[in-house]
């Protein structure tokens, strides 16, 4: 898919995510539960640095997201009009703690991630929708290894 495809997409895919957690759709067994919250920031900082926009988080975790789509539509099409300037200026770059990049890439990668994790999502609601079990595992797993209980490793590789 092309750069202005996942432009378009965009809203509908924050929509998509916002919808499914709002549902009671649990991330914290998936990496979108770390992926989420940076990948909106690092939104945020290409729009500021690259676009001139003023986005500022406060929130922490998913509801990154929610506050993200709060300040974006106060200031849709402005923002929309910011990521169109992004998307067609080919020589803007952002400074990184890891030198110079591309803005252009920079939001590309952004819409490509919030692209796929709407779909994730959406497989997830399917999969939730139909019944299927959870994976009690994974939670175990991550209450484990929240609470520094490394030992469940050697559980698991043992019954694994």
């Amino acid at each position: 898919m092309e750069a202005q495809a996942y432009y378009q997409q965009f809203e509908r895919n924050v929509r998509i995510i916002l919808d499914a957690l709002a549902a009671g759709l649990d991330l914290r067994t998936t990496a979108l539960d770390t992926s989420l919250p940076i990948e909106v920031y690092v939104l945020c900082e290409v729009l500021n640095q690259g676009a001139g926009e003023a986005f500022t988080l406060t929130a922490t975790g998913v509801a990154r997201l929610a506050e993200f789509q709060q300040q974006f539509m106060k200031h849709e099409g402005q923002t929309l009009a910011a990521m169109q300037r992004v998307l067609a200026d080919k020589r803007a770059t952002l400074r990184t703690p890891e030198g110079r990049v591309l803005a252009k890439e920079m939001l590309i990668r952004r819409l490509e991630f919030f692209n796929e994790a709407a779909r994730q999502v959406n497989v997830m609601r399917t999969q939730q929708a139909l019944g299927s079990p959870g994976q009690p595992w994974a939670v175990c797993l991550n209450r484990c290894l929240n609470h520094g209980f490394v030992g469940f490793i050697g559980f698991v590789g043992f019954w694994g």
